[in-house]
């Protein structure tokens, strides 16, 4: 992965001892080319290298998104 990544925030991990949540923005995640994304990486243990999960949203998925976990949300 290539491209400048840039942290918007970290947050502690519901159900863990030490887990976090990180938020950030990367541009150009896959070359020159490529869209920026906002990035969502769940690490279970704080001290992680890289996430243990991720994922990467294009900017024009992120309000649906936003909408569908709100909606999630609800049911839980």
């Amino acid at each position: 992965m290539s491209g400048t990544v840039t942290a918007v925030d970290e947050i502690a991990l519901s159900g863990t001892k030490d887990g976090k949540i990180t938020i950030t923005t990367i541009s150009q995640p896959y070359g020159e080319s490529s869209e920026s994304v906002a990035s969502i990486g769940i690490s279970l243990q704080a001290d992680a290298k890289e996430p243990d999960w991720k994922v990467h949203i294009p900017k024009a998925n992120i309000d649906a998104v936003i909408a569908a976990l709100q909606e999630a949300k609800k049911s839980l």
